[in-house]
């Protein structure tokens, strides 16, 4: 049996650590970022600051420290916070009047300040997003997935009404669900959270969750309606045309570091890393084979073809190390590197290149007049290949014919004795609190969420049988 299969964490650790994307450092649960893994976070930065931008959203920066007294201001907010808080209580030798929490999120910060931002109609809307460090001292921590200090962007908008607010908590979760897909290669289900999984403070929370290679699930980013919670908790008023003071009704959206790892979750192999094109640091490596330092020739041509990907913009690296090929093959494929391109002495003679796709078996042998086209198809190719791949992962690990937690009970017995993942399950909730409970605490198997185009819906509660409220979708998360 494979790492992978038998023991997917293992896989995971060592993958990210043998193609250097991240370090362990002192403090627990914080890791550092190597230039691999934060160039793969600068790529998903960059579409997206370019998608919220397109929207009219613009960047800000705000404090780190956030004193207690605004945490107290929205009780539902400090409840859900309070136990993965860090808190500063002395500085400069000196203990402070009022302590002062490292942000989980900004939501207080923000409210406060927007407070005095905020007069008129005419101010409205507020469309503001920030990328930053936040902090949640997590119990139990796995690197880019769930960290005690990670990097994220988080949004926060302030309307007129409930409507506009509404329609903005909706374009930001169909911002989220385009980016994963197109760009990460990973399908998602998006919906609506239950009451118990929604973000402290909000009035509807809305997700995106991704299915891992080992059947766990990742919420892959997250989208609130906040209502006017927030703003009567900080006082956000505007003057309306009738010269009406109303409260504004807030947003808050947010994506995080954890998207590197469910990339390295979902497409990882048992080689390493399997990087989409758009993300990938390397995009491409050119390796010269055979007796390749007795025949200039080959460099030469290498340093053509270098400087025609470049010039089309693809991110090309030339290996022209001391290594033997195999080493460099492995080496480079363990990096998740999306196409290498091999030429030797036979090659040039024929006039042609060896184009190997990360994902694919074989090697397919181009003309090298063509080399920049077939590289540039390749790339676009394995794109598309990988998200069809992850489809059809995720299609055979859903399940929809589980009706009752005893079903449920029998369906993860029989996948752990042959020794594969149960999966999702798609079920009937009848909307209580207590059937959603039981069915985490006898199977470890939360509700991800009640999806807006389930495949099929269900009319009976798993756990009481009752008439359902909803069709949702349960599953093991990180």
């Amino acid at each position: 049996m494979s790492l992978q299969k038998k023991d997917f964490s293992k896989w995971y650790i060592d993958t990210i650590q043998k193609a250097d994307l991240m370090d362990y450092t002192p403090v627990r649960g914080c890791i550092a970022f190597k230039p691999d893994g934060y160039e793969i976070w600068e790529h998903i930065q960059a579409e997206m600051d370019r998608r919220f931008k397109e929207t009219g959203h613009r960047n800000a920066y705000f404090p780190m420290l956030i004193p207690e007294s605004f945490f107290e201001k929205e009780k539902d907010h400090i409840e859900g916070f309070s136990p993965e808080l860090p808190w500063v209580t002395e500085a400069a030798g000196e203990k402070l009047e009022e302590r002062l929490a490292l942000r989980p999120t900004s939501e207080t910060m923000i409210g406060h300040l927007y407070s005095d931002w905020i007069k008129s109609y005419r101010d409205l809307p507020v469309l503001i997003n920030q990328w930053a460090n936040v902090f949640r001292w997590e119990k139990k921590t796995l690197p880019f997935i769930r960290t005690s200090e990670f990097l994220w962007q988080e949004g926060h908008t302030a309307h007129a009404d409930e409507e506009e607010a509404r329609e903005e908590t909706m374009q930001m979760l169909n911002i989220y669900k385009e980016v994963v897909e197109e760009l990460l290669a990973i399908p998602v289900y998006d919906g609506q959270k239950t009451p118990s999984e929604r973000f402290a403070g909000a009035i509807d929370t809305f997700s995106i969750e991704a299915m891992m290679k080992d059947g766990k699930a990742v919420q892959a980013g997250t989208s609130h309606y906040l209502g006017t919670k927030f703003a009567e908790a900080f006082d956000i008023k505007y003057l309306t045309k009738e010269n009406k003071h109303e409260f504004v009704h807030t947003t808050s959206w947010g994506t995080s570091t954890r998207l590197i790892g469910s990339v390295i979750m979902t497409h990882g192999d048992e080689q390493g890393l399997v990087l989409p094109p758009r993300i990938a640091p390397t995009q491409v490596v050119l390796i010269p084979v055979g007796p390749w330092k007795k025949n200039p020739a080959i460099m030469e041509k290498l340093d053509e073809v270098f400087a025609e990907l470049k010039e089309r913009v693809i991110r090309v690296r030339l290996d022209d190390s001391d290594q033997s090929p195999g080493y460099k093959f492995n080496e480079w494929e363990l990096k998740g590197v999306p196409v290498r391109v091999e030429l030797g002495p036979r090659d040039l003679e024929k006039n042609e290149a060896l184009i190997k796709a990360r994902d694919e078996e074989e090697k397919v042998a181009v003309a090298l007049p063509t080399i920049a086209d077939c590289v540039e198809g390749a790339l676009n190719t394995m794109q598309t290949r990988l998200l069809e791949k992850a489809r059809a992962f995720r299609e055979n690990h859903s399940h929809t014919h589980v009706d009752s937690l005893e079903q449920l009970a029998k369906h993860i017995a029989e996948y752990a004795e042959k020794g594969e993942i149960p999966g999702w399950v798609l079920a009937g909730w009848c909307g209580e609190d207590a059937c959603e409970e039981k069915v985490k605490d006898e199977t470890k198997f939360t509700t991800r969420n009640i999806p807006f185009n389930p495949p099929t819906t269900k009319s009976a509660c798993i756990n009481c049988g009752k008439e359902s409220k909803h069709t949702v979708w349960f599953a093991r998360a990180y």
